[in-house]
């Protein structure tokens, strides 16, 4: 049974991956800096959670040892923690913007280099997944430093695929669109606006959580066994061209 590490996994996008790995009969281990609202369970199976702080190398480092130590091994890391608020480049302090690169890019390569510690001396290696987000390969204003940080986030990850295939350690990215989590209301207003933007999705709505889970399931699973280095587009379809719908003409 596989040991699977889920940071940010105590609610929203990360929560819904915990669920996927506990159904899959992974046992789960989330972390984050305060608690899940309440116990992780699917399948008649629960999450343990642990503290962290994951902008802490130190700690990412003493919480990776002790997974291992507590359950045998460590097998899977996500990097879901992540995040941004809307703040145009222009404004807020400079120390802001840095916290948001620490958070979604340094954070991931500190974890992904302690897990990868302990996973180069496991016989069956291990698997690391990144949480991306669509934002990295197109503008993104509002959140520049956030696409920002995920576009080096799939670049890490294609390099730390490189660099550690030698050692059985498998590194890829899910590269997700919009999610409906307890907070979409707060980025898209009530049910009317989130129904707008779900309309922009070629398949008509928002990514539930647990389809994120079953992307990254999938990821770290044998039947992935051959794939390393890959980014996997979560987002329904993708990105509507403005000009189709600006053109006067009728497209499909």
């Amino acid at each position: 049974m596989s040991i699977a590490v889920v940071t940010g996994g105590t609610r929203g996008v990360g929560a819904g991956i915990a669920r996927a790995f506990l159904r899959a009969g992974a046992e789960v281990v989330v972390c984050a800096r305060h608690p899940p609202p309440r116990p992780l369970t699917a399948a008649g199976r629960q999450a343990r959670y642990l503290p962290l702080d994951v902008r802490d190398p130190q700690a990412a480092a003493e919480l990776c040892s002790r997974v291992a130590r507590d359950h045998g091994s460590l097998d899977v890391l996500v990097n879901n923690a992540g995040g941004t608020p809307y703040r145009p480049l222009s404004e807020g302090a400079p120390r802001h913007h840095a916290r948001v690169v620490e958070l979604n890019l340094l954070a991931p390569l500190h974890l992904s280099r302690a897990a990868h510690t302990i996973m180069r001396g496991q016989s069956g290696g291990g698997a690391v997944v990144m949480v991306g987000s669509v934002s990295a390969g197109r503008p993104s204003p509002g959140t520049a430093a956030y696409g920002a940080a995920k576009a080096g986030l799939e670049n890490l990850a294609r390099s730390m695929a490189m660099e550690w295939a030698g050692d059985g350690v498998r590194v890829n990215t899910v590269v997700l669109g919009m999610a409906r989590t307890e907070l979409t209301e707060l980025h898209y207003g009530d049910e009317a606006g989130v129904a707008a933007v779900a309309a922009t999705v070629p398949m008509g709505r928002l990514a539930e959580p647990e389809e994120v889970g079953d992307a990254c399931v999938f990821l770290a699973s044998d039947a992935a066994r051959y794939i390393s280095g890959a980014s996997l587009a979560v987002h329904g379809g993708g990105e509507r061209p403005a000009f189709l719908d600006a053109a006067n003409v009728n497209r499909p």
